[in-house]
């Protein structure tokens, strides 16, 4: 039988306890829910009822962070499971918060604008008496949006009848959000991923490189480091993907995309054009074992599995995206001496700028976007450092290393507290 997600992490914690010589207790600690919060939404004009979800996992460290997402597959293991990392990841990179996540199981696909914001506002409304500043601060995650931020916040503060712009990021700028948030994720991954070409005694001009997932984090990835010299050679959305050798034109591509063109589309476009029938179009299996030098994963999680891992060309794998690789595919790569970028490290970028929000909420002063991004090459660079050098003296993947250097600051600050 497939684990379910909690399991797969429940398993990587007490393999990484066992080597670290944690006691029953520290782990019961580390796989716990502090909290799991379960609402039933109800919106004017519809008879449906939308369960909702707030698992806040561990504040040993500070209040729980994490994001809320509007997804028909956001159930209560799936929550628990992204609350748990989001814990390990704020630990990784070593900023002063805890682990929370949220969701409302709908399709929103199915629904419109106004009510989609009918449930947004429920959402606050049910859940806050267990946010806040202090306590619990949300963020979008999948399907949620700056402007659905704006809708939490503005449904909160009615109810608690004062100003508190930093119960929420991921913000509109005029509602006391941070520049450099729409691109922090993938900024953080560009970092450490030069970061490792640095340590490998690498050069990062000319590597070939393959987003898999054009959304918002994979777009800016892509388009970042076109412009920092790497050669993306594949693209892919959810209809499919592009494939070129000598490189694709990415910003056209995300210019194209955001006008509502989908890959497929793209490429009926372009297959016409002598100039572009270098251009190749693949399947989402197809494009994650095509050639290249680095794969990005910046869509699904689980995207390789042990069907597929053996085939990945990659000697490189980014993990912008939550959870994109099983512990099965994680073998399967390690024996074929691909280094992984794990998710609690290449994609922290997106909660540290969600943090520097947060601060910048409450001090009431707002820094620039170049401020915003040295703070986070800071954090990120220190960050990698810190694994990079656990991982080569512990001789354990980057994976195990970066989770080693989580666990470790939370039992610490679990023992200060008395709480183990």
């Amino acid at each position: 039988m497939k684990n379910t997600p909690f399991k797969d992490y429940t398993n990587r914690i007490i393999f990484i306890a066992k080597t670290l010589g944690f006691s029953k207790q520290e782990v019961k600690y580390l796989t716990t829910p502090q909290s799991i919060i379960k609402k039933t939404l109800t919106i004017p004009g519809s008879k449906k009822k939308f369960p909702a979800y707030r698992v806040q996992f561990n504040n040993a460290r500070g209040p729980y962070k994490g994001g809320i997402r509007f997804h028909q597959d956001a159930n209560i293991d799936e929550v628990k499971t992204l609350a748990a990392n989001m814990a390990i990841k704020t630990a990784v990179v070593g900023i002063p918060l805890g682990g929370g996540k949220g969701g409302v199981e709908f399709n929103p696909k199915d629904y419109s604008k106004k009510q989609i914001e009918q449930i947004a506002r429920a959402w606050s409304r049910v859940m806050s008496p267990y946010i806040g500043v202090d306590r619990d601060i949300p963020a979008p995650d999948v399907y949620t949006t700056s402007e659905i931020m704006g809708y939490i916040l503005d449904e909160y503060e009615k109810k608690i009848r004062h100003s508190e712009p930093g119960m929420i990021t991921g913000k509109p700028l005029a509602l006391g959000g941070s520049l450099g948030r729409d691109t922090a994720t993938a900024q953080g991954g560009v970092f450490v991923l030069k970061d490792l070409l640095k340590a490998l005694g690498k050069k990062a001009p000319g590597k070939k490189v393959i987003v898999q997932g054009f959304g918002n984090a994979g777009a800016h990835a892509a388009r970042i480091l076109s412009k920092e010299g790497f050669v993306i050679v594949g693209v892919s959305d959810s209809r499919g993907a592009l494939y070129s050798k000598k490189g694709l034109e990415v910003d056209e591509i995300a210019r194209m995309k955001e006008q509502g063109s989908s890959i497929e589309n793209i490429y009926d476009m372009w297959k016409k054009d002598i100039k572009k029938k270098d251009i190749e179009f693949f399947s989402n299996d197809d494009i994650l074992v095509a050639s290249c030098d680095i794969l990005v994963l910046a869509a699904l999680d689980n995207q390789l599995r042990e069907d597929n891992a053996g085939g990945v060309q990659a000697q490189i794998v980014v993990e912008i995206a939550n959870s994109p690789t099983t512990p099965e595919a994680d073998v399967i790569l390690r024996d074929k001496g691909v280094l992984v970028l794990p998710d609690i490290l290449a994609n922290a970028g997106g909660v540290v700028v969600s943090y520097f929000e947060w601060v910048q909420n409450r001090m009431q002063m707002y820094w620039s976007k170049e401020e915003v991004n040295n703070k986070l090459k800071t954090i990120m660079e220190n960050s990698f450092k810190d694994v990079w050098e656990y991982h080569t003296k512990q001789d354990m993947v980057l994976r195990n290393a970066a989770l080693s250097i989580a666990v470790l600051r939370i039992i610490e600050a679990g023992r200060a507290r008395g709480h183990i």
